[in-house]
């Protein structure tokens, strides 16, 4: 029984010193200049998500070009070709657009911060109206997906709620470089979502330069998204 109750304590000591250091967000990413990340689907390329960053004083700024395509036996199944923008002002986001093509049918994002009334303001192809500004963003750049309680889409502007659990500490070995990494688990907390919108991801993260190196989920296949350089 003591045996037990120690292990519990101590599970409990990992995931609050583990979630501890996510708390800080943009200023860990002042002095980056580019994430790329590889997309595998069944173990294959299929293409890429970029980010690139610009910091000036007070103001930094996040773009990504995010594109893949899903073929069977010749014939595209699924595509995607997207890029957004986000700008925050003192660590708060005040503006993100996004414009992208999924199959042939257009899906965009314009978010601002509205700073009299502290809230969001969104017209989204899947969403219109205000949310809470400690909403995040879903891009696999910003450790802080890992702290929030909800998430806006980046192709649509849907949002939704989220709960993110510690899994363990782990060895990672990425493009032959061994990393000390966390495990966390991300899942919708609403279970009556369809399952093709439900989010459900394990996620890979070095928090040594507090770096989001992999992320995992299953639909129609296993899918990935690997750290394949940063600058």
């Amino acid at each position: 029984m003591k045996i037990k109750f120690y292990s519990i304590v101590l599970g409990l000591i990992i995931s609050i010193c583990t979630f501890s250091n996510l708390y800080s967000h943009t200023g860990h990413y002042k002095n980056l200049k580019l994430i790329e990340m590889d997309i595998y689907r069944n173990g294959e390329i299929i293409g890429y998500s970029n980010y690139y960053f610009k910091s000036n004083e007070d103001i930094f700024e996040v773009i990504n070009e995010t594109e893949f395509e899903v073929k069977m036996a010749g014939v595209k199944l699924f595509s995607i070709k997207s890029i957004s923008k986000e700008k925050y002002q003192n660590d708060q986001l005040v503006e993100f657009k996004s414009e992208t093509m999924q199959n042939k049918k257009r899906k965009f994002v314009n978010l601002f911060f509205d700073m009299s009334k502290d809230y969001f303001i969104i017209d989204g192809s899947s969403y219109k109206g205000s949310a809470n500004k400690e909403n995040v963003v879903g891009n696999w750049w910003n450790h802080k997906i890992l702290t929030s309680n909800s998430q806006i889409s980046p192709l649509s502007g849907s949002i939704k709620k989220q709960e993110v659990s510690f899994i363990s500490k782990e060895k990672l070995v990425i493009n032959g470089i061994s990393l000390a990494v966390d495990h966390f688990k991300l899942k919708s907390t609403d279970e009556n979502l369809e399952a093709d919108k439900r989010l459900d991801f394990d996620i890979w993260y070095d928090s040594k330069n507090n770096i989001i190196v992999k992320v995992e989920y299953k639909r129609l296949g296993k899918w990935q998204y690997i750290l394949k350089k940063i600058e």
